[in-house]
């Protein structure tokens, strides 16, 4: 039994907003070398920022998308290409940065949210409906799919950790973060059961994590950033600033390079927030 303790927050910068282009919020973003990519609400394109000076330089369009646009992005540095995930239409488009930008489609199971590139510079696919995360090569081949088992339900999005195992936020309420094998198995959890001063979270959705296998949370009802580490018995929240609060945060990213925090809300401001100075 893991018994979690809150831990002294961290003060990042707020340096920067990304306002909401037409007044639709923000479904995820992240980031490659001098670019930032946002997706957002029934969108069918992708908007590309200048990761200096944050302005917007193109979009993107990712053609025969669903009526309610991305779900999740992730972009690969290894392949130069950028990944989105389509709800509605049940699969994952892969979009050539190169110059050509040609979009690559393929079938995945259902309900494909949170992306995420492993080690091995695969895509990892958390399919909530089908309760199961699917790896594929960036030629859109299956790899290996793992059932999740007892204890892991309507899976957002997976990263998978140093040691092999993945940690995946579950979108539920109350909400559950939990460490599983590459069995399916839950490993360690943390949510309701747990008592700290952080509380219960309520539907977590995106996840990052830093190189030393801390994780940056996404608790998306409580309008809050969870900083947690990798046994999940440690826990704080982030102290971020920001006028009014946060508003439903959604897309999530961490550039340690530029020790940049990016956070997408799918509130009603349609915002990007850019935190700098970001240490754990």
């Amino acid at each position: 039994m893991y018994v979690c303790t809150a831990v002294k927050s961290t003060t990042p910068t707020l340096t920067h907003v990304i306002p909401s282009q037409g007044g639709d919020s923000v479904r995820a973003v992240t980031s490659l070398g001098d670019d930032v990519f946002v997706a957002r609400h029934k969108s069918q394109q992708v908007e590309v920022y200048d990761a200096v000076t944050l302005t917007l330089q193109r979009c993107l369009i990712v053609p025969a998308l669903g009526i309610f646009g991305i779900a999740g992005l992730v972009a690969c540095p290894h392949y130069n290409c950028l990944y989105a995930s389509d709800f509605h239409n049940i699969s994952v488009h892969r979009v050539e940065l190169s110059g050509s930008y040609a979009v690559k489609k393929w079938s995945v199971a259902g309900g494909p949210a949170g992306l995420s590139v492993n080690n091995e510079h695969n895509l990892i696919v958390a399919c909530r409906n089908a309760n199961k995360l699917q790896e594929y090569t960036t030629h859109g081949s299956l790899v290996r799919e793992m059932c999740l088992q007892a204890g892991v339900t309507d899976p957002w999005h997976a990263i998978q950790l140093s040691t092999g195992d993945y940690v995946i936020s579950q979108y539920t309420l109350p909400g559950v973060v939990s460490v599983v094998g590459v069995d399916g198995q839950v490993v360690r959890s943390y949510g309701q059961s747990q008592t700290s001063d952080v509380g219960q979270m309520k539907n977590p959705s995106s996840v990052a994590v830093t190189k030393n296998d801390d994780i940056l949370v996404a608790d998306e009802w409580n309008n809050r950033i969870l900083s947690i580490n990798s046994s999940l018995c440690s826990l704080q929240e982030l102290a971020l600033s920001v006028d009014g609060g946060i508003q439903y945060p959604r897309g999530l990213c961490l550039d340690e390079s530029r020790g940049r925090l990016y956070i997408g809300e799918f509130g009603v401001k349609g915002q990007v927030l850019v935190f700098d100075d970001f240490r754990l």
